[in-house]
């Protein structure tokens, strides 16, 4: 059994780093070992002023599917034991800033989908900024399946993906979304062969680890207020931070290489 060191890889190379979930035999599902590695580690890489891009992905032929259910059912004893004890506690200590470090950090990142994606593990994958899937890929919400709703933000990012009624079907009727299906639906943006999974979704984040980084900051953080405020509130949002990439290295750097006619070598500053 792969202890907490070694459940999550982390691979810093040139601002991009890579972090991959790695519980193989068990599918990927996330003990609490592997929770609180995860966690952790897009924590630090958020606050590295290095990293310039994030690749999520995964070994084996799983992506991740969810919670380890084997542990939650010892927990679920545990809790009944204890008159009381909250077995669920792990979505505020662990769900909840996994994605909000996902989806809060001030670079793009990357989700590389090598397999079946579900619950959790389907979060993670709607969490990030881009998604590109092997063709063999599967998504599944599985909530619904074991008497539970959903958690790791799916009930805000899928419904703003694919709509709310689809969203609904989805979660009520749980079943396996093929990755042409995800494709089609808007979830995924980009389906490659099995075998090219590893170098496609590395060439996507190794573009975005090379590009704008404030821009992109910036970026993120505009789609994600849009979604929760008015236009005129988001077009407030947009000037203040317009300002900031304006006043960026890198804005300098895109401008004289455009009137250069010179590809930019941007800073990520």
């Amino acid at each position: 059994m792969a202890d907490m060191a070694d459940t999550v890889l982390t691979d810093v190379s040139d601002g991009l780093a890579t972090i991959t979930i790695n519980r193989p035999d068990a599918m990927n599902a996330m003990n609490t070992a592997a929770k609180v590695a995860l966690r952790d580690a897009l924590r630090a890489v958020a606050d590295d002023p290095a990293v310039r891009a994030v690749l999520l992905t995964a070994t084996g032929r799983a992506f991740c599917v969810g919670q380890d259910l084997k542990e939650h059912v010892a927990k679920l004893s545990e809790a009944r034991e204890s008159d009381g004890g909250n077995a669920l506690s792990t979505v505020r200590e662990h769900y909840n800033p996994i994605v909000r470090a996902l989806t809060e950090m001030e670079k793009p990142v990357v989700a590389g989908v090598n397999g079946v994606a579900a619950g959790a593990g389907f979060g993670f994958a709607l969490a990030a900024d881009y998604r590109v899937a092997a063709d063999t890929a599967a998504f599944n919400t599985s909530f619904a399946g074991v008497a539970l709703t959903a958690d790791s933000g799916v009930s805000w990012t899928l419904p703003r993906l694919i709509g709310a009624s689809r969203a609904t079907d989805l979660l009520f009727f749980p079943r396996s979304l093929s990755a042409q299906e995800a494709y089609e639906l808007g979830i995924v943006n980009k389906v490659v062969p099995a075998a090219d999974l590893a170098k496609e979704a590395h060439a996507v984040a190794r573009a975005l680890a090379d590009g704008p980084t404030v821009a992109y900051a910036a970026l993120k953080a505009s789609v994600a207020y849009g979604a929760g405020h008015s236009l005129a509130e988001t077009l407030e949002k947009e000037d203040e931070l317009q300002t900031k990439a304006g006043a960026s290295q890198d804005h300098t750097i895109a401008v004289d290489a455009f009137l250069a006619k010179q590809p930019p070598k941007y800073l990520g500053r």
